[in-house]
């Protein structure tokens, strides 16, 4: 099982990652031919995309009430989402074993997603404030990470 790491040391090992990528790209091209050259977190681990994931539980009272409620929350922000300088895409992710409801927003790793980062990933503040008020949601939680298409 995968032990999870605060959102601040995530966001941390990405940027370190961009960071060594660019420091030492040239290094890189001479020791790794079979890698393609982008983010790298490990040899041969690459990534060319970060999301920043919202997420929470939802019950299944009054007929999944709650799970309705993030949908229409989702909603009323899906276009703040999409203006997101860099944006790549949005999806949303509902489990209805383990009754999950996530938002993932895809940016290309390096100054784009440094630039989301910095505006405290907005709107993810109220995203996350709505969620909170609505009855039947709990563990709200936030994760950054990396994606690489294989």
């Amino acid at each position: 099982m995968f032990a999870l790491r605060s959102t601040a040391a995530v966001t941390s090992s990405v940027h370190r990652a961009v960071f060594l990528h660019r420091s030492s790209a040239a290094a890189a091209a001479a020791t790794i031919t079979k890698c393609r050259m982008m983010g790298t977190i490990a040899e041969c681990v690459e990534f060319d995309t970060v999301a920043r994931e919202w997420r929470c539980k939802w019950s299944t009272d009054n007929d999944k009430q709650s799970l309705a409620e993030a949908q229409k929350a989702l909603n009323e922000i899906l276009s703040d989402i999409k203006a997101v300088e860099g944006f790549q895409k949005v999806d949303r992710i509902v489990c209805g074993g383990c009754l999950d409801f996530k938002v993932v927003t895809s940016l290309p790793a390096g100054d784009k997603f440094a630039a989301w980062e910095a505006s405290g990933f907005a709107p993810e503040e109220a995203f996350l404030q709505k969620l909170e008020s609505i009855e039947g949601i709990s563990t709200i939680e936030t994760q950054t990470y990396t994606i690489m298409p294989m």
